[in-house]
């Protein structure tokens, strides 16, 4: 059994990471999941969430928007609606749109149909700034 994984990342605007990697956890719809070389096949439906992946002694960590996972036993390709590596977030700039969120979220009712769109903004807020290293 090999002892790394091969990690593909893709967006639709760019191939954001391919690299052999020692273990990735994935944000699923259904919660977190581990993945380590020789893993079973699978195919998941991803969450808003932070993939992190591990090399050695080194995590990193990438903001998620959503998307698909192929889990083979020696290759994991994520095809993601969006993808930001923890060093290119503005955090400043997910601070606002998180504000902005949670101000847009106190006007609204629940059963008002904005409020999803309002809600979505606020955890990809929330998911930028905790991979990038902010609150």
């Amino acid at each position: 059994m090999a002892s790394t994984i091969r990690l593909e990342l893709v967006t639709p605007e760019r191939l954001l990471l391919s690299e052999e990697v020692d273990e990735v956890v994935l944000p699923g719809y259904e919660g977190e999941f581990g993945v380590l070389p020789g893993h079973t096949q699978l195919l998941a439906i991803l969450n808003v969430g932070i993939l992190w992946y591990r090399k050695g002694s080194a995590i990193n960590k990438i903001a998620l928007g959503g998307g698909f996972a192929e889990v083979t036993h020696d290759r994991i390709v994520v095809m993601a609606d969006t993808g930001e590596r923890a060093d290119e977030i503005d955090l400043e700039r997910a601070q606002r749109a998180r504000d902005r969120a949670e101000a847009r979220l106190k006007e609204l009712s629940l059963d008002d149909e904005t409020y999803a769109k309002a809600y979505a903004q606020l955890q990809r807020a929330l998911v930028r700034m905790a991979a990038g290293g902010g609150e």
